[in-house]
């Protein structure tokens, strides 16, 4: 290994065990008072969600894969984490940008924030997978990049469970539903709102609505770069190409 891969290799090592970590005290509390919320919502209102959702992604998910590179063959790892960290700075910055402009214009314009922010982490995803060398065409890819997207944005507790999911991920291969219809959207749907909810609400305030969407789709976005490269880098330890 080179000097680059070694400390990619000890930064890999500290992310895992922190993906690993039980829930805290305060994540307990907060993830259970989610949970009540969630069960005095009327059941046709989760379905409803659900189903927006689950169409809104699966149209990003199988758009993105025609507007995406080619997988990236015969470079080094230091290379392509140079390439992804450029995408990352890129994208962030068109997040941000977005979340300040529709923050600004208050409650109506926040609205669009949601399809156009999820538009964007998901089109950075298909970057980084052809960076790292994985075809956003094949199906198995997309749902590792569905993978991906809940283990950032999912409670510490749901966090741990994804994770140790895409652990040897290349030999459970098999364990894949056949169908996206068969991914679990509910749950999904349901861990992103939450964990959107108090920052997302912030941004619908006039006047400061416009700073809070310029860091919070900042943040979410970095949050999801430095995720997915960790998540790819796992398989590149097992499959260096």
């Amino acid at each position: 290994m080179t000097s680059y891969e070694l400390k990619v290799m000890e930064e890999l090592s500290k992310w895992q065990k922190k993906m690993l970590r039980k829930p805290s005290y305060v994540n307990r509390v907060s993830k259970n008072l989610q949970n009540k919320i969630n069960e005095l919502l009327p059941e046709k209102l989760h379905r409803g969600l659900t189903k927006v959702i689950k169409e809104m992604v699966r149209a990003v998910l199988f758009g993105s894969k025609y507007t995406t590179r080619k997988p990236v063959k015969d470079k080094s790892l230091e290379v392509r984490e140079a390439i992804i960290q450029e995408k990352i700075n890129s994208y962030r910055q068109t997040a941000a940008a977005e979340g300040g402009i529709t923050g600004a214009g208050g409650f109506v314009f926040s609205l669009a924030d949601f399809p156009l922010l999820l538009t964007i982490k998901f089109k950075l995803l298909f970057e980084i997978a052809a960076i790292y060398g994985y075809s956003g065409k094949d199906y198995r890819e997309r749902l590792y990049i569905l993978y991906i997207f809940q283990l950032a944005f999912s409670s510490r507790e749901h966090q741990r469970n994804i994770f140790l999911q895409m652990v040897d991920w290349d030999q459970k291969l098999h364990e894949l539903p056949e169908d996206i219809h068969q991914f679990n959207w509910r749950t999904f749907q349901q861990e992103y709102r939450d964990y959107l909810d108090v920052a997302k609400l912030a941004q619908m305030i006039p006047i400061i609505g416009a700073a809070v969407g310029f860091v919070v789709n900042y943040r979410l976005v970095n949050k999801l770069g430095e995720t997915a490269m960790n998540a790819y880098r796992m398989r590149w330890k097992v499959n260096p190409s």
